[in-house]
């Protein structure tokens, strides 16, 4: 089936710069992550982050009287997303534990690949184009290059690019079953109810494992934790969907490209992190491959749901 140019609305300048300016809020999550992490153990960073996330996002749905109550049969619907959103955090913090932020940001922005992968096999109707298929493989060929980098890379680093590989695999699982089921849920509704589960659980699991859940709480580990559960989430959740309804998902998706190039710019600039040349290289090619991908669409594309699985 040959693409169809979608109509992209017009969108104001200052409008212009705010969606911008929110792919960056999200790409420097990455980099808030590693920050706190230098404080708090895994699963506390997330613990914290997705109760304020939960809190505010109930707060704000009760104040615009969203409807919070479920329908018959959606409960198992959602305890599965809630299931896979716990397990998909789990993998990128941890694999974030021990890898860069910039490596990190690079791998998890690798998910919107995985997705059409798998997408093509269980969602109807939504085959891999030509054009879909050379974005994936030039994806996949940047992080190839972020695991084929040796120059002062650990083995510790490249587990836990692995680690995030897995965690980017398992968001696209998420995202797919998402898709399938969106249709009986609010959106707020996927947002909320899995981080309202996943905020304790994860405080659970901190406690349970082991884990030093708090090693150092100085301002820098507050702000960052705060920067991610009330900023990149609550905030971030608001103002895309506000400005998805107001433009539309196929001018909003032209700025997805900005996430990566954010983490791997910030964890640069603000944590020092080495940008060798694999590094640009496979940033290159991942930015290039999301371009290709959300370029020229063939159907009015699906409304990106920015929630804190996507934003990690």
């Amino acid at each position: 089936m040959n693409d169809r140019t979608a109509v992209i609305p017009s969108i104001p300048f200052l409008a212009l710069v705010f969606i911008a300016f929110l792919c960056i809020l999200f790409g420097a999550n990455t980099v808030a992550i590693k920050i706190s992490l230098s404080g708090l153990g895994v699963f506390t960073t997330a613990g914290i982050r997705f109760s304020l996330s939960a809190l505010t996002i109930l707060a704000w749905a009760i104040f615009t009287r969203q409807p919070i109550n479920i329908k018959k049969g959606q409960l198992h619907q959602l305890l599965i997303i809630s299931a896979i959103f716990f397990t998909q955090l789990s993998l990128f913090y941890t694999g974030l534990s021990k890898t860069h932020a910039s490596r990190g940001a690079l791998m998890a922005n690798i998910q919107p690949f995985f997705v059409l992968f798998l997408a093509h096999f269980f969602i109807p109707g939504d085959q891999i184009s030509k054009r879909k298929l050379l974005g994936m493989l030039l994806g996949f060929a940047g992080v190839a290059f972020v695991i084929l980098d040796k120059k002062g890379i650990s083995s510790e680093l490249k587990i836990g690019d692995l680690i995030i590989l897995g965690a980017a695999f398992t968001w696209a699982c998420n995202g797919v079953y998402t898709k399938k089921i969106l249709a009986g849920l609010q959106p707020f509704q996927v947002v909320l109810y899995p981080t309202l589960l996943s905020g304790p659980l994860f405080l659970v699991t901190g406690f349970l494992s082991g884990e030093i859940m708090v090693n150092r709480l100085d301002y820098s580990v507050v702000f960052s934790v705060l920067y991610q559960g009330l900023v990149a989430t609550s905030f971030g959740f608001v103002a895309w969907n506000t400005m998805l309804k107001k433009y539309g998902a196929v001018s909003l998706h032209s700025f997805i490209f900005l996430m990566p190039v954010s983490g791997v710019v910030l964890g640069g600039f603000v944590l020092g992190e080495p940008i060798t040349t694999n590094i640009a290289v496979a940033l290159l090619l991942i930015v290039t491959g999301i371009l290709i991908v959300n370029m020229k669409p063939k159907k009015p594309a699906v409304p990106t749901i920015i929630h804190p699985g996507r934003n990690v």
